[in-house]
């Protein structure tokens, strides 16, 4: 399972976003790293390393190699509609990302480590594979067995805060939610500018 194992703390500083979730190095030092600390000099950037920081900042958000997530943009290049909210929307609908936004696991990595260790079932099928494409009317089910309920448990009174998005229904009694319909690029709110990304790839 290919996936990022650098310094997170360090990559969100670098973007000013919690890239990886909650991050309390971001919140002690709210400025880029490097040994000049706050009061380092930071050169304009020029337009292509503005899209570059926008396209890290998505692939790290959503946990992707970038031979992954190049993939994902020709797939949303060769589909119907505006690029970048397409690219989202098949980000938004991999099956670990499912997981995190109902609350099934408090970050996206914990959501990835639950699919792949076998914990969830899509319409009653088991599925450890964390890019599966979830489609409108699936049912996304923590399987049922104590271990992987006591998991889904414990993260669920974490994440109770969090509002579950409109675009998906949540029945926490049995662990499971369905995806209502795709998501449009207002209830993703994206911490990016796609359209950015977009015009990176099509140089």
């Amino acid at each position: 399972m290919a996936r990022f194992t650098g310094p997170k703390a360090k990559v969100a500083r670098r973007y000013g976003v919690p890239l990886f979730g909650p991050s309390k190095a971001l919140e002690r030092k709210n400025y880029p790293p490097g040994m000049h600390g706050p009061k380092g000099s930071r050169r304009k950037q020029s337009e292509y390393a503005v899209a570059l920081g926008e396209k890290q900042k998505l692939r790290y958000q959503y946990g992707l190699l970038e031979r992954q997530f190049r993939r994902y943009f020709h797939t949303a290049l060769a589909r119907r509609g505006v690029t970048g909210e397409t690219l989202l929307q098949l980000l938004e609908t991999r099956l670990d990302n499912i997981v995190y936004r109902l609350g099934f696991a408090n970050t996206r990595r914990g959501a990835r480590q639950l699919v792949s260790h076998g914990h969830v079932a899509v319409n009653n099928r088991k599925v450890n594979v964390s890019s599966y494409n979830v489609k409108p009317g699936d049912t996304v089910t923590v399987r049922d067995n104590p271990k992987s309920r006591q998991l889904a448990s414990r993260f669920l009174e974490l994440t109770q805060i969090a509002p579950v998005p409109d675009w998906l229904t949540l029945n926490k009694e049995s662990f499971s939610g369905q995806v209502a319909r795709i998501p449009s690029r207002e209830e993703i709110a994206p911490i990016v500018n796609e359209q950015l990304i977009v015009e990176l790839y099509s140089r």
